[in-house]
């Protein structure tokens, strides 16, 4: 009799009802037929003269168990579900739900950061040749911000939650091919970001770190100081959908907005090519309704740090065509 419906919770007191009946008060209600008298006090069924009832009890003999209640009857012998034969005993039908799922806990993962090298002089030249300004580079360093890797000297950005705990780092190639990626355990509500010293109700936003650093030094160069901006990068290229009313803002954006609810503007300092232009196009949609949207791409070039390379009058360094580090490459350049 037993079948495979779904989970139900019953309230307690039905169960109580249906606990209260006797194996020989269900059988001489329900099953008159199959009741046979052996003795003045004793009972047994047609169907199993074994199964002896008496005093308030059953046991089935030639099975070797028993029990007190009609429901034990109901379950060990006949074989139904727990809740059909509740439902029997007492003529209320249980209102069939799933049962309830526990909700996952997301639990925060270890950030594996690699084994600092003992200065910074590579990540140092390295960012000096991008255009970023050297008080910049030496500000981030000191703390703590960003660091050279010891074993294939990358430069390490690193991102840090409201207590100032690194919890994200994105690291860049420093030498020959480079290459990019992110540390393990890295969580992107917290990317790499350089915030105001004052309360400002206005964040600036890049796809990446080196973006960032170069509008930071673009600031510098025009006489300004970005100790007083907001400056937020997005861990990579932000990917809408391709309808944009689904799409979702980055977590790194929705993160800081939430933890920073006096914002009143964002500026959007997204790349020059058709992917940025279409992240720009889903953000300023997505964000228009909350705030003042000002689209803000550079003036020159791809991304940031092409135009700042153009204002500064650097020759872009012939370091290839970054690109994305595979898994092997991210195990294999640092942890």
């Amino acid at each position: 009799m037993r079948t495979n419906r779904p989970y139900v919770q019953l309230d307690p007191a039905v169960i109580e009802q249906a606990r209260q009946m006797d194996l020989l008060s269900y059988l001489q209600r329900y099953e008159p037929n199959n009741l046979k008298r052996v003795a003045s006090n004793v009972y047994c069924t047609k169907e199993h003269d074994s199964l002896k009832i008496s005093n308030g009890k059953w046991y089935w003999w030639s099975r070797g168990f028993g029990g007190v209640s009609a429901l034990d009857y109901l379950i060990k012998v006949k074989e139904y579900s727990f809740v059909e034969a509740v439902e029997l005993l007492t003529g209320i039908t249980a209102d069939w739900k799933p049962p309830p799922v526990p909700t996952p806990k997301d639990e925060p993962k270890e950030l594996l950061l690699p084994p600092k090298n003992k200065d910074c002089n590579r990540v140092t030249e390295y960012l000096f040749g991008r255009g970023i300004d050297l008080s910049i580079i030496q500000d981030c360093i000191a703390d703590g911000t960003i660091f050279e890797s010891s074993k294939y000297h990358n430069v390490v950005f690193i991102g840090k939650d409201e207590s100032g705990t690194p919890k994200y780092a994105a690291y860049r190639g420093t030498i020959g091919s480079s290459f990019k990626g992110d540390a393990s355990g890295s969580d992107k509500r917290y990317s790499f970001r350089l915030l105001a010293d004052k309360p400002s109700d206005t964040v600036h936003l890049f796809e990446a770190a080196i973006d960032l650093l170069s509008y930071a030094t673009y600031l510098k160069c025009e006489g300004k100081d970005y100790k007083l901006e907001n400056l937020l990068s997005l861990s990579g290229v932000y990917q809408p959908k391709k309808e944009i009313k689904e799409s979702k803002i980055p977590i790194a954006l929705t993160t800081f907005l939430k933890a920073n609810p006096h914002i009143k503007t964002i500026f959007l300092h997204l790349d020059n090519d058709r992917t940025g232009r279409l992240c720009t196009a889903a953000l300023k949609e997505l964000l228009q309704k909350d705030y003042k949207i000002v689209d803000e791409p550079p003036p020159v070039g791809k991304d940031f740090n092409d135009f700042l390379l153009s204002y500064l009058g650097i020759a872009r360094p012939i370091s290839s065509r970054e690109r994305p580090a595979n898994k092997s490459q991210v195990e294999i350049s640092d942890f």
